[in-house]
């Protein structure tokens, strides 16, 4: 069995986690990939996006500062509650795939009990978070965990993984919305529609590290499905995405000042497709970890637009 010191095969060699935590909290970190903050990240970022589409729509309710605190907590919570449960569904795959056979489960510095319990123990302390918003909020957060389990089985029946991951990790944008408004609307529907097409398309350019083995595993994938068009339909995703989350704030009264910072989010995301190399090692995932500055991007221009 390998020592509790095993890396993860794709880590980073600094990462906090496998330098400073404790020998036997670094496998459950592994399991919820602490030591990575960009899945995190991109789960709270459509948060702030409702929460900011909130703002422009009802100026007077201002942003909702304490309610996005809140969902940053829970989106790290319920990154790592999802990353687990993701883990003891592939472990059989994992095993198989030279990237992911060094996780916690696979390379047997958990167990798929223990794994279980620490699943159990986030999902209580997201929910303690959760029960601090209003009912409907509440409602719709525990309608999404449906698609956060059906999630890990997709890839087995689907070419389509990443839109039910899409699905998943951009309800955020109706719930960030529905905490300051306590209901819904057209504008955040069609937020989380963009969002959707963002998450397809960056987790496309993720899947590329993987495309040997899942082709070797029977893995499914959109960028197995792409082949040699990823890059344009990546491009036409992104574009989707942007024109969404365009007249989205559009509808809930926005104008110029989102229209003219959200340039720089659109910047960003051709970036990424200008310089993709799929044979380059470590290309695809940068490209991916970018889409954070896309979230931050976004979430600055609508306090703008809010602010003016």
């Amino acid at each position: 069995m390998p020592e509790q010191t095993t890396t993860v095969a794709d880590a980073r060699p600094t990462n906090w986690l496998d330098r400073y935590a404790p020998e036997r909290v670094k496998p459950y970190g592994r399991l919820a990939r602490w030591d990575r903050p960009i899945g995190f990240w991109l789960l709270f970022w459509p948060c702030a996006w409702g929460i900011g589409l909130a703002a422009v729509a009802f100026p007077d309710l201002g942003f909702g500062w304490w309610a996005a605190i809140l969902m940053f907590f829970g989106a790290v919570l319920m990154r790592g509650a999802g990353c687990t449960f993701n883990d003891i569904v592939d472990r059989d795959i994992d095993m198989q795939v030279a990237r992911t056979r060094s996780r916690p489960i696979p390379s047997g510095q958990v167990t798929t009990m223990e794994a279980l319990y620490f699943l159990v123990a986030q999902a209580l302390l997201a929910s303690a978070i959760l029960f601090q918003f209003n009912r409907f909020t509440v409602y719709a957060s525990i309608a999404s965990l449906v698609l956060v389990a059906i999630y890990p089985f997709m890839k087995r029946i689907t070419w389509w993984p990443q839109l039910f991951l899409g699905l998943a990790f951009s309800f955020g944008a109706l719930v960030g919305w529905s905490s300051q408004t306590g209901g819904l609307g057209w504008a955040p529907v069609l937020l989380y529609a963009g969002t959707i097409l963002w998450v397809i398309g960056y987790d496309t350019i993720y899947a590329l590290q993987d495309v040997e083995d899942d082709a070797l595993v029977g893995v499914k994938s959109t960028a197995r499905l792409f082949g040699a068009n990823v890059r344009p339909a990546v491009a036409v995703l992104y574009a989707g995405a942007f024109l969404l989350w365009n007249i989205a704030v559009l509808m809930a009264s926005g104008g110029l000042v989102f229209s003219t910072l959200s340039l720089v989010s659109a910047g960003l995301l051709a970036w990424q497709l200008w310089a993709l190399n799929a044979a380059a090692p470590g290309n695809p995932l940068l490209r991916f970890k970018n889409n954070h500055y896309v979230g931050i991007a976004l979430t600055l221009a609508m306090l703008a637009e809010w602010v003016w």
